[in-house]
């Protein structure tokens, strides 16, 4: 273990950080992705009713949403801070590196893991003023669910996903995701040093297939949109 007072000025240190907080993310991300599978129902009753359900915590939610927001915060800067280390303290650099697929998994994936995480941070920033900071109820976005009114994200989701554009740019996205998950999930066993050598492989291939899933699930959501909501047409 790495002495709390070293967490953030040590390479092992941050390595630590950024698997640990790396973790945390996954798990958002799934929870994230089960939530939003409501939008294949094809009705925005689903979606409404589950947002409405975040936004009843109150004060709960907020806690949660900054807590995710320092999660997010804390694995990008460890992330550079590792990837500038690693630079730094490579003495020879090799001209045409090559995938190795051993114990490093020095992929080219790999080696553009902090490309990938910042073509999400973008995302994510993007995604936040589309959704969380998108059109509210005081907006006129009002949905009845059981007798109740609430806010119609449903509504704010079809209107995003009928633009061409927006399609595109989460599709390209969802890629990026992949990419980075696919690297990321061994990556942070490795970095908290729970990576047993036998289990290394097969963590790997887990990491891929999660990877799959995960960018499957969340790639085909704005499509769906855009086909069966009139954009198509």
């Amino acid at each position: 273990m790495v002495p709390l007072k070293r967490l953030f000025t040590s390479t092992l240190g941050r390595k630590y950080l950024m698997g640990a907080s790396g973790f945390a993310l996954v798990l958002f991300i799934v929870v994230h992705l089960l939530g939003n599978l409501t939008l294949y129902t094809g009705s925005g009753d689903a979606i409404n009713t589950y947002a409405a359900k975040l936004d009843a915590l109150g004060i709960g939610k907020l806690i949660l949403e900054l807590g995710l927001g320092l999660t997010i915060l804390l694995h990008v800067v460890t992330a550079i801070q590792v990837t500038y280390s690693s630079k730094v303290a490579r003495a020879v650099q090799y001209d045409a590196p090559k995938s190795k697929g051993g114990p490093t998994k020095n992929t080219v994936t790999t080696r553009n893991m902090i490309i990938t995480g910042l073509v999400l941070l973008v995302f994510i920033v993007v995604h936040l003023i589309q959704f969380r900071f998108g059109p509210k109820i005081e907006d006129g976005y009002t949905a009845n669910v059981s007798g109740v009114m609430v806010h119609d994200i449903y509504r704010v989701v079809v209107e995003t996903f009928l633009d061409i554009k927006n399609v595109i740019f989460y599709v390209g996205s969802m890629f990026f995701l992949g990419f980075h998950f696919r690297h990321g999930f061994w990556s942070a066993f490795q970095s908290l040093g729970m990576l047993n050598p036998r289990w290394s492989k097969p963590i790997y291939c887990l990491g891929f297939i999660i990877a799959i899933l995960l960018t499957v699930g969340f790639l085909f959501m704005p499509i769906y949109i855009y086909a069966t909501q009139g954009g198509a047409q």
